[in-house]
């Protein structure tokens, strides 16, 4: 793949990103102006739905919404998969001046209880629900779209029961400017919860469009879930905001065996994934890939998990695109960092880009600037980082400084500002007063022909505090043992860094998002 020139990079055209205060006029241009277009292709026999049938079902559920009862700037918790109900559901909400807070599907009754009661929802919305889910137990409202053939649609929103709850928990500091409520991790009320505000998410999908130029041509496939940033803000929302389109798949969740199907119903342009989907895409190309004839996809992005660069040039060579890595988090309302596109910038192999609308600043222990090139602790500052955690002010108080969020990541930045992360302070092995990266160390072990995946953790150790211990997936119809990996890493990892401890395990558990659930890890494996 060729990397662009300087001359190139200054011939590229300038892109305007799309005109937009947040949530609330998200569809207006585009309803206006080419209301026939499509903005979503839905269900399993993969019906289209214009901008001008979205942004009807959008302000009628707004007017239902505002005759319950409930007033600008509560809250409404949203219980539902990447279909039509959650796009229908959030965008009416939000014309009805509500503050959304979207919930993973898959929590149990008690865990949805528990968040919405520490948030202080005053009502539940809820998709159609797949048979003995959890939520169909919670107080809701049910929420249901039909889309004929034709692409006409109707909603239908059943307000008559359960009766609005009573305000509690952490509502009270939130207005009609904010927009959103998401949780950063967990599964509990305890988790984080984030308040964003219009501002914030018309920041963000602004940053977005521009950092990859979508516009009205671009169509993507949903992978990532909506109730966390990574799909809502990347996929759903940039794309809708841009013009583009967005095929959210049938029941509304990931399928590696129709995903090139979805993406060649579409015409995708690009998709967006965790590193996890795209090694299982890798992995199943050779029997399922259709070709960039087929699927001519103009770049792919991955974020939420450092991604092997081993796997991402492999994915390159595979899907015959540019695979752009980011960097965000819920705090910063998603991105912060990305790779640009090859016409746009310079593609530096490691890095997760430069800037895409924030300001960074990489600090030593003390809170001094460290100079390029100096690892120290990930900060960020700009227009799309939240003030705060909701009901929790010592965990803002220990994550925001003047103004600024400390990410807890490590990492450098180079004279370009291109940022290199290098792992997390909490994922640190302290092995005899070494600092180990587990993220590093990973980066290794999944570098090694046969491995699909690694994790690795501390291992509590008499001696030395803590030792390296691994857990990693050998692909299938790979004979690859523990002492053929480590024999990778000695060559490759100082003496410290070698696990001192390797299991091969036949799959390792994650979070949604797709990311390793270090805590499940270290109850399964570090004992």
């Amino acid at each position: 793949m060729a990397v662009p020139t300087e001359a190139s990079v200054r011939e590229a055209g300038p892109y305007r990103p799309p005109a937009l205060t947040g949530l609330i006029d998200l569809l207006d241009r585009h309803a206006r102006d080419r209301p026939r277009s499509r903005a979503l292709v839905v269900t399993g026999n993969r019906v289209p739905l214009s901008y001008g049938a979205l942004a009807a079902l959008a302000a009628d559920v707004a007017a239902r919404l505002g005759r319950t009862g409930l007033r600008r700037g509560d809250v409404v918790g949203l219980v539902s998969a990447n279909t039509a109900e959650f796009v229908v559901a959030l965008l009416g909400a939000a014309r009805a001046g509500l503050v959304v807070a979207p919930a993973d599907p898959a929590l149990t009754a008690s865990q949805l209880t528990d968040r919405f009661e520490a948030l202080g929802a005053r009502a539940v919305l809820r998709g159609p629900a797949e048979a003995g889910a959890a939520r169909d137990e919670i107080p809701a409202w049910p929420l249901r779209v039909d889309i004929s053939h034709a692409g006409t649609a109707t909603v239908t929103l059943d307000t008559g029961a359960p009766a609005l709850r009573p305000v509690r928990g952490a509502a009270h500091e939130l207005s009609d400017r904010d927009a959103l409520v998401l949780c950063t991790a967990g599964t509990t009320g305890l988790a984080k919860m984030v308040p964003l505000t219009h501002a914030n998410v018309a920041a963000s999908v602004r940053d977005i469009c521009a950092t990859y130029a979508l516009g009205p041509g671009d169509a993507t496939v949903a992978v990532m879930p909506f109730f966390h940033g990574h799909g809502l803000f990347a996929a759903l929302l940039a794309s809708l905001a841009s013009g583009g389109c967005v095929l959210l798949p049938e029941r509304g969740r990931f399928t590696a065996h129709t995903f090139w199907d979805d993406v060649r119903a579409v015409s995708a342009s690009w998709f967006t994934a965790v590193p996890t989907i795209h090694e299982i895409l890798l992995d199943r190309s050779a029997a399922e890939y259709p070709g960039p004839r087929a699927a001519p996809l103009k770049f792919v992005r991955s974020c939420s998990a450092p991604l092997n660069t081993a796997t991402q040039r492999a994915l390159e060579r595979t899907f015959g695109a540019p695979l752009l890595s980011a960097y965000g988090m819920t705090e910063s309302t998603h991105q912060v960092t990305s790779e640009p596109l090859p016409e746009q910038g310079y593609l530096k192999q490691g890095s997760a880009g430069p800037s895409t609308g924030v300001r960074l600043r990489v600090v030593d222990p003390h809170g001094r600037t460290c100079p390029p090139g100096t690892r120290g602790e990930v900060w960020v500052q700009g227009p799309t980082v939240t003030r705060g955690y909701l009901g929790n002010p010592e965990g803002t108080a220990h994550s925001f400084t003047d103004g600024w969020f400390r990410t807890g990541d490590l990492g450098t930045l180079d004279e370009d500002g291109y940022l290199f992360l290098t792992g997390h302070i909490k994922n640190l092995i302290n092995r005899g007063g070494e600092k180990i990266s587990s993220e590093h160390v990973e980066d290794i072990l999944a570098g090694c022909p046969g491995v699909a995946e690694a994790a690795v953790f501390p291992v509590p150790d008499a001696h030395y505090g803590q030792r390296v211990g691994a857990a990693v997936v050998v692909r299938a119809g790979e004979n690859l043992g523990s002492e053929q990996i480590l024999r990778y890493c000695r060559n490759r990892l100082s003496a410290v860094e070698v696990p001192d401890r390797l299991d091969v395990v036949a799959a390792l558990p994650h979070t949604a998002k797709g990311g390793l659930d270090r805590q499940a890890l270290a109850g399964r494996y570090a004992r």
